[in-house]
């Protein structure tokens, strides 16, 4: 078990409990995401006063190895140098214009040229904004209305994509908030993940505009397409036709140069990206093949607009950031990295008596509490997440911090060393240990 008491708690977390109750006062659940709440995990959140490297400190002092990473974009870890110099120069000539910047360009002609699918990008300033910008030029280009999205696949808070499966495999989605009026996600034909069956079913009954897909899961744990799934939806969509939308804002880069696309050899006809692309800061982008990106106002009809798209801030950020992945020996640091962690966590499990089943691509790791493979949505809502929810507080308590959720990716960064796995895997046998307790 955990050697910190609950007294130790109040204690060592003090100012973190202040901050969240004043923030309580003023912003709903205090927080401006709700997953930052740590309601899944029976926690009152730790406040962040700074990050390094491989770590973030909160505001009563307490050092953490960083498994968050902002969810996914920090891939070089907290504040590397060349990022900060890049956007401390443009900090110095201005950071908004709301006109073109040749930092604009710079970073697009880095995307394209990386990423054989896209011709043409277009930036906006978060994940939402790209699949929902990529889905509205989709039902423009094939004339139809309805698309397709997994049970369990995040693509962002536009209302179409807000939605909860009814009864049986394959239905049409119904509002899973309030707000969102049930005729918009009526037009949106729920999956689960990993099936061909279904898609094909819903392929075939459906006039579908566009199959929006995260080619690696990533919003409910670390899941990977098993294998063949993504070409046969590519082929699929060719025999319907139906677009084929990759979302990458949580994989694009930060799997490899070409993003998943490139592991799985797909090319999808629209690709959304974000996190990696931005260096973490508000930045996401969508593209895809020249002759739907022309569809893209000005050039065509299709709308969509942003003041602070491709400020010179974000770009400044996403191009370092990339330049210096693209050009160093980044990516066998992080699938060694990751490698380890994932080893060393199945063996610590092991060691403890504790069922779990890892997955892993790259420097994403899934942990699930589970003695049977995890494939879908609904493989990963039948594990254990109250097994999970005493595994996340015992490793935070010794200075390991992770998303607080049993539905989010572990993230590692090129900042990970053994060090930081050292310590990851000291906090892991306690915290298996409270695990086997149960």
């Amino acid at each position: 078990m955990s050697e910190i008491t609950t007294t130790d708690q109040a204690s060592r977390y003090a100012k973190s409990l202040e901050a969240n109750t004043w923030a309580q006062e003023i912003m709903p659940g205090g927080v401006s995401s709700p997953v930052r709440a740590y309601k899944a995990v029976g926690r009152i959140p730790v406040t962040i006063k700074s990050g390094d490297k491989a770590t973030v400190t909160d505001i009563d002092g307490n050092i953490y190895i960083d498994y968050v990473l902002s969810y996914g974009p920090l891939i070089l870890g907290h504040t590397p140098e060349p990022a900060a110099a890049a956007m401390s120069k443009v900090l110095r000539s201005g950071w908004s214009f709301g006109m073109p910047t040749e930092l604009e360009s710079q970073l697009a002609q880095t995307i394209v040229d990386a990423v054989p699918a896209i011709d043409l990008v277009r930036f906006v300033n978060s994940g939402t904004e790209a699949v929902m910008s990529a889905i509205r030029l989709a039902r423009a280009a094939t004339v139809r209305d309805k698309i397709i999205k997994c049970t369990g696949c995040y693509h962002g808070h536009s209302d179409s994509l807000l939605v909860q499966a009814g009864s049986g495999a394959t239905t049409l989605g119904v509002p899973s908030s309030p707000g969102v009026p049930a005729q918009i996600t009526a037009g949106t034909v729920l999956i689960p993940f990993n099936d061909i069956p279904t898609a094909e079913k819903a392929l075939a009954e459906n006039d579908i505009a566009a199959l929006v897909i995260e080619p690696i899961a990533g919003n409910m744990g670390c899941i990977p397409p098993q294998e063949n799934y993504l070409q046969t939806l590519r082929d699929l969509c060719d025999k319907h036709g139906t677009l084929l939308i990759f979302d990458e804002v949580m994989t694009g880069f930060r799997v490899a140069k070409g993003c998943a696309q490139s592991i799985y050899n797909i090319t999808p006809d629209l690709t959304c990206l974000g996190k990696v692309v931005g260096g973490g800061l508000p930045c996401a982008a969508y593209g895809g093949r020249e002759d739907l990106m022309r569809k893209v106002a000005p050039d065509g009809p299709v709308y969509q607009a942003g003041t602070l798209s491709g400020n010179p801030l974000a770009m400044a950020a996403g191009l370092s950031t990339l330049e210096t992945l693209f050009s160093t020996d980044a990516y066998a640091k992080l699938e060694s990295i990751g490698n380890a962690l994932e080893i060393g966590l199945k063996k610590i499990a092991s060691d403890a008596g504790v069922p779990v089943y890892t997955t892993r691509v790259g420097s994403m790791i899934g942990l699930f509490f589970s003695d049977s493979p995890v494939h879908n949505y609904e493989d990963a809502v039948a594990c254990d997440t109250a097994k999970y929810s005493t595994f996340f507080s015992v490793m935070l308590d010794q200075g390991v911090i992770l998303a607080p959720s049993a539905f989010e990716t572990w993230f590692v960064s090129t900042e990970h060393d053994q060090a930081a796995l050292d310590v990851t895997f000291a906090a892991a046998a306690k915290a298996f240990a409270a695990v086997a307790a149960m």
